[in-house]
């Protein structure tokens, strides 16, 4: 094999690896774009008004305990400054209440009122259907193996932040 043909082979199987990186890192970002637009669809179809991160954050605090703003920002992920807007909207609703915090006064910790909890629930049932949906004709074998890959994956990938 001649240098040039070893060079362009070596540049066809960096190029591929590359397309191979940049499908799979489109693929999941499609899958996420269609999983959240799916999953508002249904949410208003059943009547809330909410969207994906409002559910997040009820679903957050219909399964933990309270906690603060920040706390809650940075358990999904979320702008702080962002997540104080969001807070104030679901306030307004009636579906969540700012307590003081029991050791810092300067603090306030968020908790789901029960009207909040009842839209948590049926938008909980939404969410398990869409979930549903997505896996249909995936065998319990295959679901199982998907998850602990996409848990492997996250992993790593929150490993090399440290």
């Amino acid at each position: 094999m001649s240098a040039k043909d070893a060079s362009h082979n070596s540049h066809n199987s960096h190029h591929n690896a590359a397309a191979r990186e940049e499908s799979f890192g489109q693929l999941i970002a499609n899958v996420r774009s269609a999983l959240l637009n799916r999953l508002e669809h249904e949410f208003a179809k059943h009547g809330s008004e909410l969207n994906f991160t409002q559910y997040l954050v009820m679903k957050k605090l219909s399964t933990e305990v309270p906690m603060t703003a920040t706390e809650l920002a940075r358990s999904i992920s979320h702008d702080a400054g962002a997540m104080t807007r969001l807070l104030d909207r679901l306030t307004e609703k009636g579906y969540l209440r700012r307590l003081p915090h029991a050791q810092d006064r300067r603090a306030l910790q968020i908790e789901i009122t029960e009207a909040g909890r009842e839209v948590w629930w049926r938008m909980s049932k939404s969410a398990a259907t869409v979930m549903e949906m997505a896996l249909h004709g995936i065998s319990t074998g295959d679901r199982e193996q998907l998850t602990r890959t996409l848990k492997q994956i996250q992993a790593t990938l929150l490993q090399e932040n440290d």
